[in-house]
């Protein structure tokens, strides 16, 4: 199907694997123009010379709201334009009590899991703006409606970040731009792989019984029992971003296999 987006410019966060990289791949088999970032480059740019399309690679701290100004600038420097912004930077954070945890360990993820989209669109949304067309998706997480106790710092800051970006579709729909939140659940990812890993240590189990057993005691809902995919998620953002999703704005798209109890949310 023809997401009706060639030639349109997107930037991806959190590029180097996992989500990012994957929705990468889709954008650029569309004929996309990408720009592709991270903390460091050097992942990236291996990547970026395997794509079918035109690519910039630009390292940037999501925390810093000067070097997201860069990033912006430097897609614009380039392209001329930004049409789509898709964020996937982000953290587990710190883990345990709630009430035990330090306030660092709240700012920690309060930074880079929701300010950084509110860095990310103060940077886009006048590109956007000026072309009266825009797509700006973030990476929510089944956390920000069912939360998980340990979890703390994670969740609340991506209920925030769901939050953020339901309110800037309000206002954003009519200067073109559509803004949706993806919320995934235990995709097999870098962050993924290291709680597995901790966890397989932990029980003193291998990698594969670690996930098992995260599965049958912690995701009851995910009756696939597998961690979904990568580009199961970048599909989903494709979609999002594309002319195919021109009625799509304010919402929250689950891609979680059912592990979200819940009818609603």
């Amino acid at each position: 199907m023809d997401l009706g987006i060639k030639d349109r410019v997107a930037i991806v966060t959190g590029a180097d694997g996992g989500m990012g990289l994957a929705t990468a791949k889709i954008l650029a088999g569309e004929g996309v123009k990408l720009v592709l970032s991270d903390k460091a480059t050097a992942g990236v740019e291996a990547e970026a010379a395997r794509l079918s399309t035109e690519t910039l690679c630009v390292a940037a701290d999501v925390t810093d709201q000067g070097a997201v100004d860069a990033l912006a600038r430097a897609a614009l420097d380039r392209f001329g334009r930004i049409d789509i912004v898709v964020h996937t930077s982000g953290i587990t954070g710190a883990k345990g009590d709630p009430l035990d945890l330090s306030d660092e360990d709240y700012r920690e993820a309060w930074d880079t899991d929701f300010f950084s989209a509110v860095r990310m669109a103060r940077a886009t949304f006048p590109a956007m703006r000026r072309g009266k067309w825009g797509r700006f998706v973030c990476i929510a997480s089944e956390n920000a409606v069912q939360p998980y106790w340990e979890e703390a710092t994670y969740n609340a800051a991506k209920a925030a970040l769901a939050a953020f970006v339901k309110n800037l579709s309000y206002r954003s729909a009519s200067d073109g731009i559509l803004c949706n939140t993806v919320s995934p659940a235990f995709i097999a990812t870098p962050m993924t792989d290291e709680m597995m890993g901790k966890r397989a240590e932990e029980k003193g189990v291998s990698f594969d019984e670690a996930i098992a057993s995260f599965l049958d005691e912690e995701r009851p809902g995910i009756a696939l029992k597998r961690r979904g995919r990568a580009e199961e998620v970048a599909a989903v953002i494709a979609l999002l971003v594309s002319e195919r999703a021109s009625f799509v704005n304010g919402a929250n798209y689950r891609v979680d296999a059912g592990s979200v109890l819940s009818v609603q949310n």
